[in-house]
């Protein structure tokens, strides 16, 4: 049987051992991820069989539920999977695997033909973009984009820097005006969890390896991001923030931060949208690669 164990900033080398070198380039498999939200989820982790095992709690229809990720690593992978079913019936729940790909969904079809029921989830499908176009914004496609931040450049004088322990605090100001800018009563529970999540992997910016910038203008900061890879070759965003009332912001911060993001990395991988209309829209425009389809997987009794 697993011994799972809570995940920490401790754990990172050993997590990431496995992910880095992985191929899955959800945003789920980022540490940074795993651990600024495990306030919220109860994150564990167990290391078994040549396999990296994650599990966690979600909120189902009012009711608390485990669920696992798809195990990440290069040893057999329909043993890993009954390790999991074995694990959710100790448990006392039926095994529910979230965020799998089409490619891991054929795989667990190939092992376990009928086995599955699957539930795609647009919702959480993560934009997945290719480094240079945000880096660059060549082509027609762009167009749009570049007048947004002709027309910033145009209207303000700025700079950017990148994200160290001293500007933390002036970087959570701007979460403070972004939040105030969109809050509505049903989303204020999600804008504090992310609130939380923020505030832990600021506090932990380099023992978590982060990488980030801001934008100073009027001398203040009005925008931030900050991110880390998710394997060898996709590195994820997980925040971006803005000072809304600057227009184009969000497009000089995303070039900005995309244009000094290492070459190794072919792919940017900017989360999901939760199924928010403009959140969409945003994503959308950009011109993704790629949205990766995630489903749920829950073993048929």
């Amino acid at each position: 049987m697993l011994s799972f164990k809570p995940i920490t900033i401790e754990d990172k080398e050993a997590i990431t051992a496995f992910t880095l070198q992985g191929d899955l380039p959800n945003c789920d498999y980022a540490f940074a991820n795993m651990c600024s939200w495990n306030f919220l989820y109860e994150s564990q982790y167990a290391i078994a069989d040549d396999f990296l095992f994650v599990r966690f709690y979600v909120e189902e229809k009012g009711r608390r539920h485990l669920a696992y990720m798809f195990p990440v690593g290069n040893g057999d992978l329909k043993k890993a999977i009954e390790i999991l079913e074995k694990d959710a019936e100790k448990m006392e729940y039926i095994l529910l695997i979230l965020g799998v790909t089409p490619d891991s969904k054929n795989k667990i079809n190939a092992l376990f033909p009928d086995n599955f029921t699957y539930i795609i989830e647009r919702d959480y499908f993560d934009y997945i973009y290719l480094r240079e176009d945000l880096a660059t914004l060549k082509g027609k496609k762009f167009q749009p984009k570049r007048n947004h931040i002709n027309k910033f450049k145009k209207q303000y004088e700025y700079t950017y820097l990148p994200i160290t322990p001293d500007i933390v605090c002036r970087c959570m100001e701007v979460e403070q005006i972004w939040c105030k800018a969109n809050l509505n009563e049903n989303d204020k529970e999600d804008l504090a969890h992310e609130n939380r999540s923020m505030t832990f992997a600021m506090q932990h910016f380099e023992e978590l390896e982060l990488s980030g910038g801001a934008i100073l203008a009027d001398g203040k900061i009005i925008a931030f991001t900050y991110g880390s890879p998710i394997n060898n070759h996709t590195f994820g965003i997980h925040v971006e923030k803005a000072d809304v009332s600057y227009e184009g912001i969000f497009s000089v911060i995303n070039q900005e931060f995309a244009s000094r993001i290492p070459q190794q990395y072919t792919y940017i991988n900017r989360e999901e949208d939760l199924g928010i209309p403009g959140l969409r829209k945003s994503k959308l425009s950009y011109n993704p690669v790629l949205l990766l389809e995630k489903n749920s997987a829950a073993k048929r009794r």
